[in-house]
């Protein structure tokens, strides 16, 4: 088919199948590639289609389209989207389902009655479904939420490691990973993770203009409490409020529902119960207010919130991006405000500060290699008389460092041809320390976004490299007047994405570009930035060949 006919095709199957009219920028880029066999990476924003990207092309390739969802709820809501079109059938497996229905969802697959199947990836971790899908002969493969494989990395999903090798036994069709929010690092990580092959990276669409951008600062605890309800207890509309702890979450809840707004606290350690009641009225508009921890995020694709406020910085200007998208998705005008108190970084360095247990690692390590078979991780928890959030992370680093297979739920194997413990031990304290200094070095981006004299959409948009050379004029510093005026990203010896090298950090990009400052992305220590006086008469950069 050339590229012709393809693009004809496309059209013709977004139209007549699906009823859209038109494709979004970078949709039509990913289908074509991979309709020609590429595996894709899509950084595209919520709302911006990016399910379209595999359901095109897989009405186009011969055999079923395997879509690995996080979510249960997403994945019903995708089976029933699907259902409501003529695309050749969708089904669903996963852990709520009886043992037959399972087993029918995926006959349906192999005989080509359901051209969609979603799965969770603790699903995939699982030889016989892995076996049965073989059998099927998938012709595509996606990945939703693909950075689960990095910015949660071993604390969250750790079947998530191993769709690697998932995909290779699938035979390894085209994949397109797909994710919302990934600066570089992150996107290094899934394409490092997922095993992609000459991977083609599309990363579209990251500007919401309809945002406004805002930091107010903060000296005394209090006095940004009490900003944080009167500027929730003023605004109108659908709003969310994140915070860093569950004290929180229930305090401004609480007070907010004192100020007479209709006001619920979210939280991952409640029961699920009440999460599906918070969930859903939030859905059916009967809550002003969500004031929740990071925990209230995936799957969540309301249009019509009004605002997100962050009584504290997020880790990361990566999981900021992806809070404040939450917002304004009707493409109507939207506010993202970060209330900012400089010590509240302290907490925040408490959560990305723990140190992975080099004894915890060692017994993990050595236990399940003199076992020879699998291990399941009760088990293990039990024998080692250890956390299961400490062996969690013990388990996932391990099976980073290539010493342990993730087999299923709950079971672990000594992977063949690994490490011996003790070179496994050693390979996972460096890699933890390496994901240490890179997340520490994303603290200190939150950090001077807080701080920046500029413009903050062109700041978190050079962040997540995309250029943009002007001032937005819908934020709080342009709009005000007072920004530093920022020097064009072309000018200068280090210019905008150049790759570097320094002596002790190694090879890097540039970021960002300041008339006094610049940002480098080092592979190895993640961000740093440097005054451009020291960096050309010091001689701490020289330009990559």
């Amino acid at each position: 088919m050339d590229e012709r006919t393809r693009r004809r095709r496309l059209r013709e199957v977004a139209e007549e199948t699906f009823g859209w009219d038109r494709l979004r920028p970078g949709q039509r880029e990913a289908m074509q590639e991979l309709l020609d066999g590429h595996d894709v990476l899509l950084v595209s924003p919520t709302g911006s289609g990016k399910s379209a990207v595999y359901q095109v092309p897989g009405q186009l390739l011969p055999g079923p389209t395997v879509v690995v969802s996080p979510l249960i709820a997403l994945q019903r809501d995708q089976v029933a989207g699907l259902r409501d079109v003529a695309a050749g059938g969708a089904v669903a497996v996963n852990s709520t389902q009886p043992e037959a229905e399972r087993a029918e969802s995926l006959d349906r697959a192999a005989s080509g009655d359901a051209e969609y199947v979603f799965l969770s990836p603790e699903q995939l971790a699982k030889p016989e479904v892995l076996d049965r899908l073989a059998a099927a002969r998938p012709s595509l493969i996606a990945v939703d939420e693909a950075h689960c494989v990095s910015s949660w990395g071993y604390d969250f999903r750790p079947d998530y490691l191993g769709l690697g090798r998932a995909i290779e036994r699938l035979g390894h069709p085209p994949v397109a990973a797909l994710t919302a929010t990934a600066a570089p690092p992150v996107r290094d990580d899934i394409v490092r993770a997922l095993g992609l092959r000459d991977a083609r990276q599309i990363v579209r669409g990251f500007d919401r203009p309809n945002l406004w951008l805002e930091v107010r600062r903060f000296l005394d605890d209090e006095d940004k409490r009490q900003a944080i309800i009167a500027d929730a207890a003023g605004r109108k509309g659908l709003g969310l409020i994140y915070v860093a702890t569950r004290r929180d979450a229930a305090w401004y809840a609480e007070r907010l529902r004192e100020a007479g707004r209709r006001a619920e606290p979210y939280h991952g350690a409640m029961r699920a119960a009440e999460r599906r009641r918070v969930h859903g009225l939030f859905r059916d508009d009967e809550v002003d207010v969500v004031v929740a921890t990071s925990a209230f995020g995936m799957g969540i694709d309301k249009p019509d919130v009004r605002y997100v406020l962050h009584a504290a910085p997020p880790e990361s200007p990566d999981a900021y991006y992806q809070e404040i998208g939450r917002a304004g998705r009707d493409g109507d005008p939207a506010a993202a405000v970060l209330f900012y108190r400089p010590e509240d970084l302290g907490l925040r360095r408490f959560f990305t500060g723990g140190r992975a247990d080099e004894e915890i690692l060692g017994r993990v390590a050595v236990l399940v290699h003199a076992h020879g078979g699998t291990v399941e991780r009760g088990e293990l928890q039990k024998t080692l008389d250890i956390s299961a959030a400490r062996l969690t992370k013990a388990v996932n680093l391990l099976a980073q460092a290539g010493a342990l297979d993730v087999t299923g739920k709950g079971a672990v194997r000594y992977a063949s041809g690994g490490p011996d413990p003790e070179r496994a031990v050693a390979a996972a304290v460096e890699l933890d320390e390496g994901r240490r200094r890179i997340d520490r070095s994303r603290l200190e981006m939150m950090r001077a976004y807080a701080e920046h004299t500029g413009c903050r959409r062109r700041f978190l948009l050079e962040y997540f490299g995309e250029p943009y050379e002007q001032a937005c004029g819908n934020c709080d510093v342009d709009l005000a007047g007072d920004g530093a005026e920022e020097e064009d990203p072309g000018e200068g010896p280090f210019r905008l994405h150049a790759g570097v090298v320094h002596a002790e950090w190694g090879e890097g990009v540039v970021m960002r570009r300041e008339p006094d400052r610049i940002t480098v992305l080092f592979d190895e220590v993640g961000y740093k930035t440097l005054s451009l006086e020291a960096v050309e008469h010091e001689g701490l950069l020289t330009l990559r060949g």
